[in-house]
């Protein structure tokens, strides 16, 4: 099952140092099947707030992009950005191609009346 990795970065001021990060990220994903599927693109805030970017990298399961993450050559890169630029990433599981909305809708329905829906 695909998964994504998904940073909400905040405004920063240019600097040489997140040039570099930005130019040598794409070979640490490329060996665990990662791409960028957002990246350096405008995003429409539909409602509430969030300022800043939004940077999306796919990849083929959670492991591998658990183990992009942990890899030394992610380590290595990862304080260029961190030094300039706040923000949050989180590693999400994408849903399998045959997933129903509605199996969930219900679930939550027999948890609320009493069942053993959810979990």
């Amino acid at each position: 099952m695909s998964a994504y990795a998904i940073a909400h970065l905040r405004e920063a001021a240019p600097h040489q140092e997140i040039a570099e990060y930005i130019e040598r990220i794409t070979a640490t994903f490329e060996p665990y099947g990662g791409r960028f599927l957002v990246h350096g693109t405008q995003h429409e805030v539909l409602e509430g707030v969030w300022p800043g970017h939004v940077v999306v990298i796919g990849f083929p399961s959670v492991t591998d992009a658990r183990a992009w993450w942990a890899s030394a050559a992610y380590r290595e890169i990862a304080p260029l950005r961190a030094r300039h630029i706040e923000g949050d990433i989180i590693l999400v599981a994408g849903v399998p191609a045959d997933y129903d909305a509605g199996r969930t809708a219900q679930g939550i329905r027999e948890a609320l009346s009493g069942g053993q829906g959810l979990g």
